[in-house]
């Protein structure tokens, strides 16, 4: 499994009821409205009864937003995570599928969609995967990242404060060297992950990782203080692998935010394939800040 099925694929796993911002900062519900509107807008033109794949599905939020628009549509979402939330009413979704290898035959489609989902993979594979099952006047939806939007910036945010937490104070360690030390336990130990969360917040605010990470430590020192030491430390591994797999879903968004910002190299897949580029929309929140770019292909 490689590094990407492997970070999404424990994020979905941990999301299974769907329906929460993913990567996207607190002000998530402005900037899904922003999406969502351009997929309203997408799915207007399509013929009834239309067939859509949606690539990098996740939580299936865009196919739930086209079935909430037009109940008509048959809509199936495919994903490399293994693991996915139960798909939304009236869709169906596959997980452990590559955008690079769809098992699906030639023209199986009328439209293909991807938010945040192509940029992932290898631009002209996909590109020549799409065309290959595209039916003949098909369009394809592409919600792509801009690198310098707010998502990229917000996670690499969220970076620095997991760095800070797990590498710099090394909350993890101290705690765990305060359960194991003569005299001291749990008690002890929920002391110092109280402390680093205390200057975490001070740090990075109360909603960033450098709170969340020692907080939950500190939470599982006090819960776990009757069923001792290795069960506080199993959960102190598991809070650390998780924020671990978030460190790697952050290098995927910005190396996936690079790519599409590469905006010929992207194209050139499509262009090969008899797909152009009809028009580019930007997505953005009510700021006016772009946050992604939509584009059309036909």
């Amino acid at each position: 499994m490689s590094d990407d099925a492997k970070a999404w694929g424990d994020f979905w796993a941990n999301n299974s009821s769907g329906g929460g911002a993913g990567c996207l900062p607190e002000r998530w519900a402005a900037i899904e409205e922003a999406q969502r509107a351009a997929w309203r807008d997408f799915v207007k033109g399509l013929s009834d009864g239309a067939r859509i794949l949606d690539l990098a599905t996740g939580d299936g939020r865009v196919l739930r937003w086209m079935h909430e628009e037009r109940a008509d549509l048959a809509l199936t979402g495919i994903d490399l995570a293994p693991t996915l939330p139960p798909a939304p009413q009236g869709t169906e979704t596959r997980g452990g599928v590559a955008m690079e290898d769809l098992p699906f035959a030639d023209d199986s489609f009328d439209a293909v969609a991807s938010q945040f989902g192509f940029e992932y993979g290898e631009s002209a594979k996909v590109a020549r995967e799409i065309t290959r099952i595209l039916a003949p006047g098909g369009k394809v939806g592409l919600m792509v990242h801009r690198g310098d939007g707010p998502i990229l910036e917000h996670n690499r945010t969220r970076t620095q404060a997991i760095q800070w937490a797990l590498g710099e104070v090394d909350v993890a360690n101290a705690v765990t060297k305060a359960l194991e030390a003569p005299g001291a336990g749990p008690t002890i130990a929920s002391q110092v992950a109280a402390a680093v969360a205390k200057l975490g917040a001070a740090k990075f605010g109360e909603t960033s990782p450098a709170w969340e990470i020692p907080e939950a430590i500190r939470r599982a020192c006090v819960m776990g203080e009757h069923e001792g030491t290795a069960s506080i430390l199993q959960t102190i591994g598991s809070i650390t692998d998780q924020a671990a797999n978030e460190v790697g879903r952050i290098e995927s968004l910005s190396s996936a935010c690079a790519r599409a910002d590469d905006r010929t190299a992207l194209l050139g897949g499509f262009e090969a394939g008899g797909l152009r580029l009809e028009r580019t929309e930007t997505i953005a929140e009510p700021s006016g800040r772009s946050l992604a770019d939509f584009l059309t292909l036909s």
